[in-house]
């Protein structure tokens, strides 16, 4: 995990790879728990017989739900605590190349992508991926997107 202290190591450090994260696993309860979240069943999520016959093989997580896992799995990658307060500022450029499958392990891959002085506090975008495991050493793109997180005020 990299720590960042200052607004000036922030801004020397743009461009930086901070990492991966650890894996979890996509399971069909958290998939399901989305699809009642924002009432979403559609078959290829929940119905795991249709979806076995279905075009991808099995159930999918829903896109957004993949998305949702980028910023706590990055936040694996970088600490920014010295600032009295972060929020999700938004997202450029999101994607959804390749379906994450229920049963799939994930993490995330983060890189310090830019650092700019934003009212009384800093903007930050991360080049997250959301990353599937493909079992052979080989990693699949299931998110990709540039992820916005404003820091307020000055770091302590």
């Amino acid at each position: 995990m990299r720590t960042f202290t200052t607004t000036e190591e922030l801004t020397d450090a743009k461009g930086e790879d901070l990492g991966v994260t650890d894996w979890t696993t996509m399971t069909q309860e958290r998939v399901n728990n989305m699809a009642d979240a924002i009432d979403d069943h559609q078959w290829i999520h929940v119905d795991k017989e249709r979806a076995d016959a279905g075009p991808f093989g099995g159930p999918i997580a829903h896109g957004f739900l993949s998305l949702s896992y980028l910023p706590t799995l990055a936040g694996q990658t970088f600490d920014f605590s010295a600032w009295p307060a972060l929020i999700n500022y938004g997202l450029n450029k999101a994607r959804f190349p390749v379906p994450v499958h229920v049963g799939d392990r994930i993490r995330a891959h983060a890189i310090l992508a830019d650092v700019v002085p934003k009212g009384s506090g800093t903007l930050v975008t991360l080049d997250l991926t959301l990353e599937i495991d493909g079992g052979d050493g080989t990693v699949k793109p299931g998110c990709l997107c540039e992820f916005l997180v404003l820091l307020l005020g000055e770091p302590s």
